[in-house]
């Protein structure tokens, strides 16, 4: 584990514990470059060896504190979704340069969520993947308004953690 961080869609608390909102537009947090350079960051004394081989970035989310009612978390079905439309941009933080991939609109994304999500519940998804055989390497994901959601829905508040996984 490498990373965590809190989200809340209510103002008053981002405010107070100085976190962050919910993310409302469909990315992957890592990129063909953000990827390995995250192992260089973390791991520098290692890292060359490390990225010979497989590596994967692997993402837990889930609630905090109550189910989530307003502005789940979507992902899309990677196989939906071509690199075409993955546009890199980059994060600058106080002590690294970053990279994430933005998701342009395309009618033939599929797109999933899971509706009431308990905080006993949570999400498993890579969000990087070094093998390029076919099979699925990124997973884009946003925050989105859910029509279904009832009117009085206390604000999203949820945790999601990062981890290197190396094969």
């Amino acid at each position: 584990m490498f990373d965590h961080t809190l989200r809340s869609a209510d103002s008053a608390t981002r405010e107070a514990k100085q976190i962050s909102g919910p993310v409302r537009n469909a990315h992957n947090d890592y990129t063909e470059w953000s990827g390995p350079q995250r192992v260089r960051d973390l791991l520098p004394g290692e890292a060359e060896e490390l990225l010979k081989r497989r590596f994967a970035v692997v993402q837990v989310w889930r609630p905090i504190h109550h189910p989530v009612q307003r502005e789940p978390l979507a992902i899309a079905d990677a196989r939906s979704i071509g690199m075409k439309e993955l546009f890199p941009s980059s994060r600058v933080y106080p002590d690294r340069v970053g990279e994430v991939y933005h998701c342009a609109y395309n009618p033939e994304h599929r797109w999933y969520y899971f509706p009431n999500m308990q905080r006993h519940e949570a999400v498993v998804f890579k969000t990087f993947d070094s093998i390029k055989d076919g099979r699925a390497r990124w997973t884009a994901h946003t925050a989105f308004d859910d029509p279904t959601s009832p009117p009085d829905a206390p604000p999203r508040e949820s945790i999601e953690m990062r981890t290197l996984a190396f094969f």
